[in-house]
Protein backbone atom coordinates (compact mmCIF):
# COMPACT_ATOMS: atom_id res chain seq x y z
CA UNK A 1 0.00 0.00 0.00
CA UNK A 2 1.66 3.42 -1.12
CA UNK A 3 0.39 6.61 -0.01
CA UNK A 4 2.38 8.66 -1.88
CA UNK A 5 4.26 8.76 -5.57
CA UNK A 6 7.60 9.24 -6.70
CA UNK A 7 9.08 11.33 -9.20
CA UNK A 8 10.18 9.07 -12.25
CA UNK A 9 12.91 11.54 -13.22
CA UNK A 10 15.03 11.46 -9.71
CA UNK A 11 14.90 7.56 -10.55
CA UNK A 12 18.53 6.41 -9.66
CA UNK A 13 20.52 4.96 -12.45
CA UNK A 14 19.49 1.47 -11.95
CA UNK A 15 15.50 1.82 -11.80
CA UNK A 16 15.54 1.07 -15.73
CA UNK A 17 17.39 -2.38 -15.33
CA UNK A 18 15.66 -5.29 -15.51
CA UNK A 19 16.60 -8.42 -13.56
CA UNK A 20 14.97 -12.12 -13.23
CA UNK A 21 15.57 -14.95 -11.16
CA UNK A 22 15.24 -18.51 -12.59
CA UNK A 23 14.74 -21.47 -10.35
CA UNK A 24 15.93 -24.77 -11.58
CA UNK A 25 14.68 -28.08 -10.24
CA UNK A 26 12.33 -30.52 -10.46
CA UNK A 27 11.78 -30.64 -7.19
CA UNK A 28 10.41 -27.42 -7.11
CA UNK A 29 7.84 -28.12 -9.83
CA UNK A 30 6.89 -31.18 -8.05
CA UNK A 31 6.02 -29.46 -4.74
CA UNK A 32 9.06 -31.47 -3.36
CA UNK A 33 11.34 -28.43 -1.92
CA UNK A 34 9.37 -24.74 -1.52
CA UNK A 35 10.44 -21.65 -3.74
CA UNK A 36 12.13 -20.02 -0.71
CA UNK A 37 15.00 -18.63 -3.09
CA UNK A 38 12.45 -16.38 -4.57
CA UNK A 39 11.17 -15.04 -0.71
CA UNK A 40 14.62 -14.44 -0.11
CA UNK A 41 16.05 -12.99 -3.49
CA UNK A 42 13.20 -10.75 -3.88
CA UNK A 43 13.09 -9.28 -0.72
CA UNK A 44 17.24 -8.90 -0.40
CA UNK A 45 16.94 -6.98 -3.71
CA UNK A 46 13.87 -4.92 -2.82
CA UNK A 47 15.95 -3.43 0.13
CA UNK A 48 18.34 -2.24 -2.12
CA UNK A 49 16.03 -0.44 -4.12
CA UNK A 50 15.86 -3.32 -7.14
CA UNK A 51 12.24 -4.99 -7.95
CA UNK A 52 12.21 -8.20 -9.24
CA UNK A 53 10.53 -8.06 -12.51
CA UNK A 54 10.18 -11.75 -12.48
CA UNK A 55 10.79 -15.45 -11.74
CA UNK A 56 10.38 -18.48 -13.65
CA UNK A 57 10.96 -21.84 -12.11
CA UNK A 58 12.38 -24.74 -14.87
CA UNK A 59 12.93 -28.36 -15.29
CA UNK A 60 15.94 -29.75 -15.02
CA UNK A 61 15.89 -30.45 -18.35
CA UNK A 62 18.61 -29.14 -20.62
CA UNK A 63 16.40 -27.93 -23.61
CA UNK A 64 13.74 -26.03 -21.03
CA UNK A 65 16.90 -24.58 -19.49
CA UNK A 66 18.11 -23.25 -23.07
CA UNK A 67 15.11 -22.51 -23.95
CA UNK A 68 14.05 -20.01 -20.73
CA UNK A 69 17.98 -18.66 -20.46
CA UNK A 70 17.43 -17.18 -24.07
CA UNK A 71 14.63 -15.26 -23.45
CA UNK A 72 16.11 -14.23 -20.13
CA UNK A 73 19.08 -13.18 -21.64
CA UNK A 74 17.82 -11.22 -24.54
CA UNK A 75 14.98 -9.27 -22.13
CA UNK A 76 17.22 -8.76 -18.66
CA UNK A 77 20.37 -6.71 -17.31
CA UNK A 78 20.71 -9.06 -14.48
CA UNK A 79 19.65 -12.90 -14.70
CA UNK A 80 20.51 -14.57 -11.13
CA UNK A 81 19.89 -18.53 -11.31
CA UNK A 82 19.50 -21.03 -8.52
CA UNK A 83 20.43 -24.82 -8.67
CA UNK A 84 21.91 -27.04 -11.07
CA UNK A 85 25.50 -26.54 -10.46
CA UNK A 86 26.16 -30.04 -8.05
CA UNK A 87 27.86 -33.07 -9.03
CA UNK A 88 25.14 -35.35 -10.22
CA UNK A 89 23.70 -36.21 -13.46
CA UNK A 90 20.43 -33.66 -13.29
CA UNK A 91 22.85 -30.65 -12.95
CA UNK A 92 23.25 -29.16 -16.00
CA UNK A 93 22.93 -25.49 -15.90
CA UNK A 94 26.29 -25.08 -15.84
CA UNK A 95 27.00 -26.46 -19.21
CA UNK A 96 23.98 -25.60 -20.85
CA UNK A 97 24.02 -22.13 -20.02
CA UNK A 98 27.99 -21.96 -21.02
CA UNK A 99 26.51 -23.73 -24.48
CA UNK A 100 23.74 -20.62 -24.87
CA UNK A 101 26.64 -17.62 -24.54
CA UNK A 102 29.48 -19.64 -26.31
CA UNK A 103 31.76 -19.86 -23.76
CA UNK A 104 33.98 -22.58 -22.90
CA UNK A 105 34.48 -24.40 -19.31
CA UNK A 106 37.52 -24.38 -17.95
CA UNK A 107 38.99 -26.48 -15.22
CA UNK A 108 39.62 -24.26 -12.07
CA UNK A 109 42.37 -25.76 -9.91
CA UNK A 110 41.40 -23.51 -6.76
CA UNK A 111 38.02 -24.74 -6.53
CA UNK A 112 38.75 -28.56 -7.04
CA UNK A 113 41.27 -27.71 -3.77
CA UNK A 114 38.67 -26.52 -1.81
CA UNK A 115 36.64 -29.24 -2.65
CA UNK A 116 38.75 -31.60 -1.39
CA UNK A 117 39.89 -29.86 1.68
CA UNK A 118 35.78 -29.78 2.60
CA UNK A 119 35.61 -33.21 1.91
CA UNK A 120 39.00 -34.00 4.42
CA UNK A 121 37.10 -32.06 7.10
CA UNK A 122 34.47 -34.33 7.01
CA UNK A 123 36.07 -37.52 7.19
CA UNK A 124 35.15 -38.14 4.02
CA UNK A 125 36.49 -39.46 0.20
CA UNK A 126 35.45 -37.33 -2.47
CA UNK A 127 34.06 -39.13 -5.50
CA UNK A 128 35.27 -38.45 -9.04
CA UNK A 129 32.03 -36.81 -10.05
CA UNK A 130 32.34 -34.20 -7.38
CA UNK A 131 35.28 -32.58 -9.69
CA UNK A 132 32.95 -30.96 -12.93
CA UNK A 133 31.82 -28.43 -9.85
CA UNK A 134 35.38 -27.21 -10.34
CA UNK A 135 34.74 -25.53 -13.71
CA UNK A 136 33.72 -22.60 -14.45
CA UNK A 137 33.32 -20.25 -17.24
CA UNK A 138 36.16 -18.93 -19.65
CA UNK A 139 35.30 -15.31 -19.39
CA UNK A 140 33.96 -15.59 -15.62
CA UNK A 141 34.62 -15.89 -12.22
CA UNK A 142 33.96 -17.96 -8.95
CA UNK A 143 31.75 -17.34 -6.29
CA UNK A 144 33.51 -19.15 -3.39
CA UNK A 145 31.19 -21.50 -1.38
CA UNK A 146 32.49 -21.61 2.41
CA UNK A 147 29.51 -23.85 3.32
CA UNK A 148 29.45 -26.47 0.19
CA UNK A 149 31.28 -27.83 -2.60
CA UNK A 150 29.32 -26.01 -5.67
CA UNK A 151 31.26 -22.38 -5.96
CA UNK A 152 28.88 -19.67 -7.81
CA UNK A 153 29.58 -18.57 -10.76
CA UNK A 154 30.01 -14.71 -11.89
CA UNK A 155 29.78 -14.00 -15.83
CA UNK A 156 29.87 -10.19 -17.39
CA UNK A 157 29.05 -10.72 -20.76
CA UNK A 158 26.91 -8.32 -23.72
CA UNK A 159 26.83 -5.33 -21.17
CA UNK A 160 24.71 -8.05 -18.97
CA UNK A 161 25.42 -9.87 -15.64
CA UNK A 162 25.23 -13.20 -15.19
CA UNK A 163 25.00 -14.62 -11.21
CA UNK A 164 25.02 -18.62 -11.09
CA UNK A 165 24.23 -19.84 -7.41
CA UNK A 166 24.28 -23.25 -5.97
CA UNK A 167 20.28 -24.37 -4.71
CA UNK A 168 20.71 -24.93 -1.23
CA UNK A 169 19.82 -22.30 1.02
CA UNK A 170 22.44 -22.63 3.66
CA UNK A 171 25.18 -22.42 0.52
CA UNK A 172 22.89 -19.97 -1.15
CA UNK A 173 22.30 -17.18 1.46
CA UNK A 174 25.55 -16.36 2.86
CA UNK A 175 26.73 -16.32 -0.80
CA UNK A 176 24.18 -13.82 -1.93
CA UNK A 177 24.92 -11.53 1.07
CA UNK A 178 28.24 -11.71 1.40
CA UNK A 179 29.18 -11.51 -2.32
CA UNK A 180 26.44 -10.67 -4.94
CA UNK A 181 25.08 -8.06 -3.01
CA UNK A 182 29.07 -6.17 -3.31
CA UNK A 183 29.42 -6.84 -6.03
CA UNK A 184 25.85 -5.71 -7.57
CA UNK A 185 26.23 -2.14 -5.68
CA UNK A 186 30.01 -1.98 -6.89
CA UNK A 187 29.00 -1.77 -10.25
CA UNK A 188 26.08 0.72 -9.76
CA UNK A 189 23.11 -2.08 -10.38
CA UNK A 190 21.59 -1.51 -6.88
CA UNK A 191 22.32 0.83 -3.71
CA UNK A 192 24.89 0.22 -1.05
CA UNK A 193 22.60 0.38 1.63
CA UNK A 194 19.13 -0.26 1.97
CA UNK A 195 16.45 2.31 -0.07
CA UNK A 196 13.98 2.68 2.91
CA UNK A 197 13.75 2.84 6.75
CA UNK A 198 11.77 -0.06 8.05
CA UNK A 199 10.36 -0.18 11.58
CA UNK A 200 8.05 -3.48 12.96
CA UNK A 201 4.70 -3.43 15.10
CA UNK A 202 3.10 -5.73 17.04
CA UNK A 203 -0.60 -5.68 18.51
CA UNK A 204 -2.05 -2.93 16.25
CA UNK A 205 -3.68 -3.68 12.57
CA UNK A 206 -2.64 -2.65 9.56
CA UNK A 207 -5.55 -0.02 8.72
CA UNK A 208 -5.66 1.12 12.16
CA UNK A 209 -1.93 1.23 12.32
CA UNK A 210 -2.19 3.48 8.92
CA UNK A 211 -5.13 5.70 10.60
CA UNK A 212 -2.49 6.48 13.41
CA UNK A 213 0.41 7.65 11.50
CA UNK A 214 -1.11 9.31 8.53
CA UNK A 215 -1.24 12.98 9.80
CA UNK A 216 2.94 12.32 10.07
CA UNK A 217 2.48 10.93 6.70
CA UNK A 218 0.68 13.92 5.40
CA UNK A 219 2.91 16.42 6.18
CA UNK A 220 5.93 14.87 4.34
CA UNK A 221 3.66 14.97 1.16
CA UNK A 222 4.89 13.16 -2.30
CA UNK A 223 8.23 13.55 -1.05
CA UNK A 224 7.43 10.55 1.11
CA UNK A 225 6.60 6.68 0.08
CA UNK A 226 4.77 4.81 2.70
CA UNK A 227 4.41 0.62 1.93
CA UNK A 228 2.95 -1.75 4.84
CA UNK A 229 3.30 -5.52 4.82
CA UNK A 230 0.68 -7.54 7.38
CA UNK A 231 2.01 -10.47 9.05
CA UNK A 232 0.24 -12.33 11.85
CA UNK A 233 -0.41 -10.10 14.92
CA UNK A 234 2.62 -7.77 13.55
CA UNK A 235 2.36 -5.08 10.54
CA UNK A 236 5.44 -3.93 8.96
CA UNK A 237 5.93 0.56 7.27
CA UNK A 238 8.41 1.28 4.85
CA UNK A 239 9.20 4.86 4.54
CA UNK A 240 11.17 5.92 1.30
CA UNK A 241 11.75 8.76 -0.63
CA UNK A 242 12.27 7.74 -4.19
CA UNK A 243 12.21 11.46 -5.29
CA UNK A 244 15.38 11.85 -2.91
CA UNK A 245 13.71 14.87 -1.00
CA UNK A 246 13.72 12.84 1.95
CA UNK A 247 17.53 12.16 3.18
CA UNK A 248 18.37 8.59 4.92
CA UNK A 249 18.46 10.92 8.40
CA UNK A 250 14.90 12.44 7.54
CA UNK A 251 13.53 9.59 7.01
CA UNK A 252 15.02 8.00 10.48
CA UNK A 253 13.32 10.91 11.68
CA UNK A 254 10.16 10.25 10.40
CA UNK A 255 10.60 6.30 11.56
CA UNK A 256 11.33 7.89 15.00
CA UNK A 257 8.38 9.94 15.50
CA UNK A 258 5.86 6.89 14.63
CA UNK A 259 7.76 5.16 17.11
CA UNK A 260 6.39 8.12 19.61
CA UNK A 261 2.48 8.00 18.35
CA UNK A 262 2.99 3.87 18.75
CA UNK A 263 4.25 3.66 22.05
CA UNK A 264 4.43 -0.05 23.18
CA UNK A 265 3.00 -1.11 19.54
CA UNK A 266 6.38 -0.08 18.09
CA UNK A 267 8.65 -2.49 17.86
CA UNK A 268 11.73 -1.43 16.55
CA UNK A 269 13.74 -0.34 13.29
CA UNK A 270 15.42 -2.78 11.25
CA UNK A 271 14.36 -6.45 10.62
CA UNK A 272 14.57 -8.36 13.71
CA UNK A 273 12.28 -10.15 15.25
CA UNK A 274 9.93 -10.84 17.83
CA UNK A 275 12.32 -13.44 19.74
CA UNK A 276 15.43 -11.42 19.09
CA UNK A 277 13.95 -8.03 20.55
CA UNK A 278 12.35 -10.24 23.74
CA UNK A 279 16.09 -12.00 23.44
CA UNK A 280 18.00 -8.83 23.71
CA UNK A 281 16.07 -7.44 26.31
CA UNK A 282 16.36 -10.68 28.37
CA UNK A 283 20.54 -10.26 28.27
CA UNK A 284 20.22 -6.19 29.02
CA UNK A 285 18.39 -7.31 31.80
CA UNK A 286 20.31 -10.85 32.58
CA UNK A 287 17.20 -12.82 33.34
CA UNK A 288 16.48 -16.27 32.04
CA UNK A 289 13.58 -17.93 30.14
CA UNK A 290 11.74 -20.99 30.13
CA UNK A 291 8.98 -21.92 27.70
CA UNK A 292 5.90 -24.48 27.96
CA UNK A 293 3.91 -25.22 24.83
CA UNK A 294 1.23 -27.96 23.74
CA UNK A 295 -0.51 -26.24 21.13
CA UNK A 296 2.67 -24.76 19.64
CA UNK A 297 4.47 -27.82 19.42
CA UNK A 298 7.72 -26.63 19.71
CA UNK A 299 7.37 -23.57 17.46
CA UNK A 300 8.01 -21.16 21.14
CA UNK A 301 10.86 -22.51 21.81
CA UNK A 302 12.06 -22.94 18.15
CA UNK A 303 12.04 -19.20 17.61
CA UNK A 304 14.12 -18.51 20.78
CA UNK A 305 16.98 -21.16 19.77
CA UNK A 306 17.45 -19.26 16.09
CA UNK A 307 18.37 -16.20 17.68
CA UNK A 308 22.33 -16.42 18.05
CA UNK A 309 23.71 -17.09 21.63
CA UNK A 310 20.22 -18.75 23.11
CA UNK A 311 21.89 -20.19 26.15
CA UNK A 312 22.68 -16.70 27.42
CA UNK A 313 18.76 -16.01 28.02
CA UNK A 314 17.33 -19.59 27.34
CA UNK A 315 16.91 -21.69 30.02
CA UNK A 316 14.76 -24.44 28.09
CA UNK A 317 11.48 -25.69 26.77
CA UNK A 318 9.05 -28.41 27.15
CA UNK A 319 6.47 -29.96 25.05
CA UNK A 320 4.23 -32.00 27.15
CA UNK A 321 0.66 -32.96 25.59
CA UNK A 322 -0.56 -34.96 27.97
CA UNK A 323 -1.88 -34.19 31.31
CA UNK A 324 0.91 -37.27 32.56
CA UNK A 325 3.37 -35.00 31.07
CA UNK A 326 2.47 -31.96 32.94
CA UNK A 327 1.69 -33.52 36.05
CA UNK A 328 5.68 -35.29 36.15
CA UNK A 329 7.63 -32.71 34.36
CA UNK A 330 5.84 -29.46 35.63
CA UNK A 331 4.33 -31.11 38.86
CA UNK A 332 1.41 -29.15 37.86
CA UNK A 333 -1.64 -30.53 39.96
CA UNK A 334 -4.18 -33.40 38.62
CA UNK A 335 -6.94 -32.12 40.42
CA UNK A 336 -6.65 -28.55 38.67
CA UNK A 337 -6.53 -30.18 35.63
CA UNK A 338 -9.38 -32.36 36.05
CA UNK A 339 -11.25 -29.71 37.70
CA UNK A 340 -10.33 -27.00 35.13
CA UNK A 341 -9.37 -28.92 31.93
CA UNK A 342 -5.91 -29.20 30.12
CA UNK A 343 -7.09 -26.42 28.12
CA UNK A 344 -7.63 -23.24 30.78
CA UNK A 345 -6.13 -20.31 32.19
CA UNK A 346 -5.64 -22.10 35.71
CA UNK A 347 -3.76 -24.79 33.38
CA UNK A 348 -1.58 -22.27 31.19
CA UNK A 349 -1.07 -20.43 34.44
CA UNK A 350 0.52 -23.85 36.84
CA UNK A 351 2.47 -24.78 33.65
CA UNK A 352 4.31 -21.34 32.90
CA UNK A 353 5.40 -21.41 36.92
CA UNK A 354 6.41 -24.80 36.98
CA UNK A 355 8.65 -24.27 33.84
CA UNK A 356 9.88 -21.19 35.65
CA UNK A 357 10.29 -23.72 39.03
CA UNK A 358 11.55 -26.43 36.94
CA UNK A 359 14.20 -24.93 34.74
CA UNK A 360 14.88 -22.27 37.11
CA UNK A 361 13.65 -19.47 34.67
CA UNK A 362 12.87 -15.94 35.73
CA UNK A 363 10.47 -15.47 33.39
CA UNK A 364 8.24 -18.25 31.55
CA UNK A 365 5.86 -18.67 28.84
CA UNK A 366 3.00 -21.43 28.20
CA UNK A 367 1.08 -21.99 25.65
CA UNK A 368 -2.03 -24.58 25.49
CA UNK A 369 -5.17 -24.58 23.51
CA UNK A 370 -7.02 -25.90 20.59
CA UNK A 371 -5.03 -25.22 17.81
CA UNK A 372 -6.79 -27.32 14.86
CA UNK A 373 -9.63 -28.18 13.01
CA UNK A 374 -10.07 -31.59 14.39
CA UNK A 375 -13.44 -33.24 15.62
CA UNK A 376 -11.10 -33.92 19.12
CA UNK A 377 -10.51 -30.86 19.64
CA UNK A 378 -12.71 -27.69 20.98
CA UNK A 379 -14.74 -28.61 24.23
CA UNK A 380 -15.78 -26.60 27.42
CA UNK A 381 -17.59 -24.40 25.45
CA UNK A 382 -14.18 -23.26 24.37
CA UNK A 383 -14.16 -23.82 19.91
CA UNK A 384 -11.28 -24.66 17.92
CA UNK A 385 -9.17 -21.74 17.67
CA UNK A 386 -8.58 -21.20 21.51
CA UNK A 387 -6.04 -20.58 23.12
CA UNK A 388 -4.89 -19.94 26.54
CA UNK A 389 -1.12 -17.97 27.04
CA UNK A 390 0.00 -17.47 30.35
CA UNK A 391 3.27 -15.35 31.62
CA UNK A 392 5.49 -15.83 34.67
CA UNK A 393 7.70 -12.62 35.96
CA UNK A 394 9.18 -12.24 39.01
CA UNK A 395 6.67 -10.05 40.40
CA UNK A 396 3.49 -12.45 39.30
CA UNK A 397 2.13 -14.54 37.14
CA UNK A 398 -1.12 -14.10 34.34
CA UNK A 399 -2.96 -15.39 31.64
CA UNK A 400 -4.81 -14.69 28.98
CA UNK A 401 -7.44 -16.36 26.51
CA UNK A 402 -7.65 -15.69 22.78
CA UNK A 403 -9.02 -16.74 19.85
CA UNK A 404 -8.15 -17.41 16.29
CA UNK A 405 -9.96 -18.69 13.84
CA UNK A 406 -8.07 -20.56 11.07
CA UNK A 407 -6.42 -23.61 9.67
CA UNK A 408 -3.66 -24.99 12.50
CA UNK A 409 -1.01 -23.62 11.16
CA UNK A 410 -2.32 -20.21 10.84
CA UNK A 411 -3.48 -20.51 14.62
CA UNK A 412 0.02 -21.80 15.72
CA UNK A 413 1.88 -18.81 14.18
CA UNK A 414 -0.43 -16.42 15.89
CA UNK A 415 -0.51 -17.64 19.15
CA UNK A 416 3.71 -18.06 19.09
CA UNK A 417 3.75 -14.07 17.97
CA UNK A 418 0.82 -13.20 20.76
CA UNK A 419 3.46 -14.83 23.40
CA UNK A 420 6.34 -13.11 22.37
CA UNK A 421 4.68 -9.85 21.91
CA UNK A 422 3.07 -9.99 25.80
CA UNK A 423 6.50 -11.01 26.82
CA UNK A 424 8.40 -7.99 25.13
CA UNK A 425 5.77 -5.84 26.43
CA UNK A 426 6.18 -7.03 30.33
CA UNK A 427 10.67 -6.81 29.53
CA UNK A 428 10.23 -2.96 28.25
CA UNK A 429 8.27 -2.13 31.25
CA UNK A 430 10.51 -4.30 33.32
CA UNK A 431 13.66 -2.52 31.75
CA UNK A 432 11.97 0.90 32.70
CA UNK A 433 10.90 0.47 36.29
CA UNK A 434 7.10 -0.09 35.12
CA UNK A 435 4.20 -2.18 36.25
CA UNK A 436 2.33 -3.80 34.77
CA UNK A 437 -1.27 -3.55 33.85
CA UNK A 438 -2.52 -6.77 35.47
CA UNK A 439 -0.31 -5.69 38.55
CA UNK A 440 -1.37 -2.06 38.52
CA UNK A 441 -4.82 -3.33 38.29
CA UNK A 442 -4.65 -6.44 40.52
CA UNK A 443 -5.97 -9.10 37.68
CA UNK A 444 -3.76 -11.96 38.31
CA UNK A 445 -4.49 -15.52 38.19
Amino acid sequence: MVSSGSSPAASPPFASKRYELLTLGDELLLGLTANGHLTFIGAQLGRRGVLLQRNVTITDEADAIARQFRESWAAADVIITTGGLGPTCDDRTREVIARVLGQQLVFDRSTEVAMEARFAAFGRKMTPNNLKQAYRFERGEVLPNAHGTAPGLWVEQDGKVLCMLPGPPNELQPMFVEQVLPRLAKRGLLLDREAYVQFRTAGIGESALETRLQPVFDRHGEALSVAFCAHQGQVDCRVSSPSGKLSPAQLEAVAAECAQLLGEDFMGCGHDSLAKLCADLLRAQEKKLAVVETATGGLLAQAFTEVCGACKFFAGGVVCCSNDAKMELLDVPECLLLQHGAVSAESAVAMATGAAETLGADYALAVTGFAGASAAEGSGGNPVGTIFIALHAPHGVWSKKLNYPGPRPTVKVRAVNAALDWLRRELLRAQHGQASPARRTGVMQ
